[in-house]
């Protein structure tokens, strides 16, 4: 049985996933950490949690991120959200301009990578980053 909590893909089964597989994965992954970080910091109704996860996780949020963690990155990191951030959407979400879309994917692409290879370390180190100056809203 698959241990989808604790993977380790291989390299090839990795590869074998489009950029728009690894960022609709990444996409789940950034999200159940941001619903962690805000259940951890007090968010109690779920009214409440919800309206501050979509803070958090909408294109435009995670695009001013990006900033944050690009340096950070190594370069296959970097090779995988520039692929993730160069594929050409179908359609931008109306709170979002193209390019907060395409940096948001990127970055889900590289969470996506990230979780498949079992690094769970380096996600919690790079969002840990990102959200270093935020405060529970």
């Amino acid at each position: 049985m698959t241990d989808y909590f604790h993977l380790h893909a291989g390299p090839d089964a990795i590869r074998a996933i489009s950029s728009l597989g690894l960022a609709h994965l990444g996409d789940g992954v950034f999200e159940l950490m941001v619903r962690s970080w805000l259940c951890l910091h007090g968010k109690e109704t779920a009214k409440g949690l919800h309206r501050a996860a979509v803070r958090y996780v909408a294109a435009p949020a995670q695009a001013r991120a990006v900033p944050r963690i690009l340096p950070l990155l190594d370069e296959a990191e970097g090779d995988v959200f520039r692929r993730g951030r160069n594929v050409s959407p179908h359609a931008v979400p109306p709170n979002a301009t193209r390019a907060d879309y395409q940096a948001a994917t990127g970055l889900e692409a590289l969470f996506g990578w990230l979780w498949l290879q079992g690094r769970t370390d380096r996600l919690n180190e790079l969002f840990s980053v990102i959200m270093e100056e935020e405060t529970c809203r």
